[in-house]
């Protein structure tokens, strides 16, 4: 029994050993890796540009066998989906047609009414180089800047609905504050009944519905567009639809951030007209028919040595006339005067 027990021992124990070397080779390598990172860097970048060439090789042929192997539980469901889209292609069709003819119309009615047209919007098609998703700042940066006519709060919008605003442009980048950022603040209106209210966003891929009457009764499914208040941005671009939350309601954006490539901005912000100066065909009394006022008379001017006269008031006592007496003889001595005979 001891020799057998001792054979037990002495085997476990000569199992453990090489465990124990390969911990203490691991913990050598890890502190070597951390000492001499730059080393295996280098490594690592001789080793992806040697196998460059066979990782392009290998991608093309890799990534379409991919794409075969995902689609194969799809086969089944593509008689389905092509018979749907026929169907929505048809109605597409007629609602095209449909808006064709009411754009129509609603010419004639603004040529009929002599209403002032809207302003025509000129635009700048950029590409999405970058995006960065941080915890207080949702942005994309586009190629195109200042030289390009982008300015801070032009609209960007794509294929589908608004995007953000740009808030920084430089001479050949601009950078985009999403709709979804914490700091983004956009003037709606929900049709229909053009209920106006202000769009929150809060990092959230649905931002919130702030500000809005409490008259005004949400449903699900509205459609929510850009009212146009303070003339930032255009009036009407799409945005997205009306969708109920456990604490209110919130807007699902038609446009998808992370898939976006190629965007428009929009430029809509003028500077304001400069009034003319005025003249005197201008004035409100002109305007209105009316002949202007006469200027009042003008007083003429006193002497600075003379005193104004006054007129004396009408209760004033006139003093009694005195008569006319001869001139006194003899020296000039009146003879009526007492003691002289």
């Amino acid at each position: 029994m001891a020799n057998g027990s001792w054979r037990i021992a002495r085997t476990r124990g000569g199992a453990h050993l090489p465990l124990v070397i390969v911990a203490a080779l691991a913990v050598a390598l890890i502190l070597f890796g951390k000492a001499q990172s730059s080393l295996f860097d280098r490594a690592r970048e001789h080793v992806m540009d040697w196998m460059k060439p066979v990782l392009v090789a290998t991608h093309g042929p890799m990534d379409g066998f991919n794409r075969w192997v995902g689609s194969i539980g799809e086969i089944f469901s593509v008689y389905e989906e092509n018979l749907k889209l026929k169907e929505e292609n048809a109605r597409l069709r007629q609602w095209h047609n449909t808006a064709i003819s009411m754009n129509e119309r609603l010419k004639r009615y603004q040529l009929l009414l002599h209403a002032v047209p809207d302003p025509a919007l000129s635009s700048v098609v950029a590409r999405v180089i970058g995006r960065a998703s941080h915890p207080f700042l949702q942005t994309l940066i586009l190629d195109a800047g200042s030289t390009s006519g982008i300015k801070p709060g032009q609209a960007v919008v794509d294929s589908r609905g608004m995007i953000g605003r740009i808030f920084l442009a430089g001479e050949s980048t601009s950078w985009v504050i999403l709709l979804t950022d914490l700091n983004s603040r956009v003037p709606i209106a929900v049709m229909p009944g053009n209920a106006q209210a202000i769009m929150a966003g809060d990092n959230s891929p649905a931002p919130t519905i702030e500000t809005l009457s409490q008259s005004t009764q949400l449903k699900t499914g509205d459609q929510v567009v850009s009212s146009g208040d303070g003339d930032i941005l255009p009036a009407g671009l799409p945005i997205g639809v009306i969708v109920a939350d456990g604490s209110g309601y919130r807007v699902a954006l038609f446009a998808d951030q992370t898939t976006t490539q190629d965007v428009e901005v929009l430029d809509f912000k003028k500077p304001p007209e400069q009034l003319p100066v005025l003249s005197p065909k201008d004035l409100p009394v002109t305007a209105a028919g009316l002949p202007p006022a006469a200027p009042p008379p003008q007083q003429p001017a006193l002497s600075p040595t003379l005193a104004p006269v006054t007129a004396p008031p009408k209760n004033a006592v006139k003093p009694a006339p005195v008569a006319n007496k001869p001139a006194p003889q003899n020296g000039g001595a009146d003879n009526d005067a007492p003691g002289i005979e």
